[in-house]
């Protein structure tokens, strides 16, 4: 009952996963082996060494639609990822996060955050009076997201949307343009409130 419990906190908490006794470590680490196995045979997924993966999360990658994931990346509970994903090395995916590629697919840089309940669409519907909006064509510009950064809780990023290196998105924070490095923005739409560029 108590590994249950234990797999449970590191599903919500997987940075957890990073610090635990060697007694915990040798199960944690086969049952992350046997979840990952299980992934990549039923998905387009590529996995890196010493990732954390929840149970809880639904990654989706048919053929085209590939989701890289690279070294030290973990991936909370109720995340929903359809590629095409690229995660660099030591990212962190908090939980109930939904990232969806489209097309032209998201890519975030290494040692980068993002926090609980962020949405990112690298996709975009037309919005003509003319037709429904079911009708319309479907557009894909992607998503870049650099190194070092850290997106808030309820962030919103729309497709086409580059948010540069050591960039800051502040909590509930709608990004519909570029954010460039090292400026912390905030508001709906997100506007800069301050930066981290020449801060040690």
């Amino acid at each position: 009952m108590y590994r249950e419990q234990h797999k449970l906190r590191l599903a919500y908490m997987p940075w957890l996963y990073y610090s635990l006794k060697p007694k915990h470590a040798a199960w944690a680490r086969a049952w992350q082996a046997e979840l990952q196995a299980a992934i990549t045979s039923l998905e387009d997924v590529e996995i890196g060494e010493d990732v954390f993966i929840a149970p809880q999360a639904r990654l989706f990658a048919e053929p085209g639609r590939t989701i890289r994931i690279g070294s030290g990346t973990f991936i909370a509970a109720d995340c929903v990822l359809h590629g095409p994903l690229v995660l660099g090395s030591n990212v962190s995916i908090n939980h109930h996060v939904t990232m969806d590629g489209g097309r032209a697919g998201i890519e975030v840089g290494n040692d980068s955050r993002i926090a609980a309940y962020a949405t990112l669409y690298a996709f975009n519907h037309g919005t003509k009076a003319a037709s429904l909006v079911r009708d319309q064509p479907v557009t894909s510009a992607g998503i870049h997201i650099g190194c070092d950064v850290w997106i808030g809780a309820q962030v919103g990023v729309v497709d086409g949307v580059r948010i540069g290196d050591r960039a800051v998105v502040g909590m509930h924070a709608q990004v519909t343009r570029d954010v460039p490095p090292g400026v912390t923005v905030a508001g709906n739409p997100a506007t800069p409130i301050g930066s981290r560029r020449g801060e040690s």
